[in-house]
């Protein structure tokens, strides 16, 4: 009995995490039904959250989340399964005061009941992004299947405060929908990896592959010991998708040592 009960302790810390590579597809019916029949596979390997990238449909104008991915919604609940379905240009009704709305760019998060549990906005517009879309203002974490997880779209993996904020409010990992062109692919490959290092924290970074998007989609996980490196699990070209087991709540120690060594200085 008591081996048992270790196995299932041992279990409950572990979780798989999953993303999905998609690539230029003819049309959007193509892309959801592509990307649906890739979800339903991973949760039929008992994925508890896949990460999917930036704006990887045709019209990335998604002003009813829950009605755009009902497909994905459906799978998530069937397989008990969180889904963050990317992210994607998102018109928000603005206080009665302001009159328009909003355009953010946000993530949303599909529960593993298949509703739509919140989203992150984006925090920082990439250039020309600027002329139309409002900067979000926090960084949000969620929790699903025992995981908390905090959202980094894109560009806002340069900017380190995100992940360390997002780490410091008690994220155990960090999800990254991301649209990265070829020749950015080396850089944002470092950005990951440095992020899951500085905050000991494993992050899934999915990208578009094709066109002039890069893919290199990533699960950054960490070994740790005396030095700490970085394992890092890269998708091929094309459109594909990994499943990889972590222990999320494994590196929080090391992750308040390594907060406690910071000293103040001007």
């Amino acid at each position: 009995m008591g081996s048992f009960l270790t196995r299932r302790v041992q279990r409950a810390a572990m979780a798989k995490l999953g993303l999905i590579q998609t690539m230029p597809y003819e049309s959007d019916d193509q892309a959801i039904a592509e990307v649906s029949r890739l979800l339903s596979e991973m949760g039929r390997q008992e994925t508890d959250i896949v990460c999917l990238p930036e704006q990887w449909l045709r019209d990335n104008v998604v002003d009813d989340f829950g009605a755009r991915f009902a497909e994905f919604g459906r799978i998530a609940a069937e397989y008990s399964m969180c889904v963050i379905p990317g992210a994607f240009y998102h018109r928000m009704r603005a206080a009665a005061a302001e009159g328009a709305r909003r355009t953010v760019i946000a993530a949303p998060v599909i529960s593993a009941d298949g509703g739509i549990a919140g989203m992150q906005e984006k925090i920082h517009p990439f250039s020309y992004e600027r002329d139309s879309v409002s900067p979000g203002s926090a960084a949000l974490v969620f929790e699903e299947k025992g995981v908390r997880f905090g959202i980094i779209v894109c560009y806002d993996m340069v900017f380190a405060p995100v992940a360390r904020t997002l780490a410091r409010k008690g994220a155990q990992i960090i999800c990254s929908p991301s649209r990265i062109v070829s020749k950015g692919v080396a850089p944002w490959s470092m950005y990951v990896q440095v992020r899951a290092l500085e905050n000991r924290i494993p992050i899934v970074a999915a990208n578009v592959s094709g066109g002039r998007f890069g893919g290199g989609s990533m699960v950054v996980d960490l070994e740790m010991g005396d030095v700490v490196d970085t394992r890092v699990t890269r998708l091929a070209d094309g459109q594909s998708y990994a499943v990889r087991q972590v222990e999320p709540g494994a590196y929080g120690g090391q992750r308040a040592a390594r907060y406690a060594d910071e000293n103040p200085f001007q």
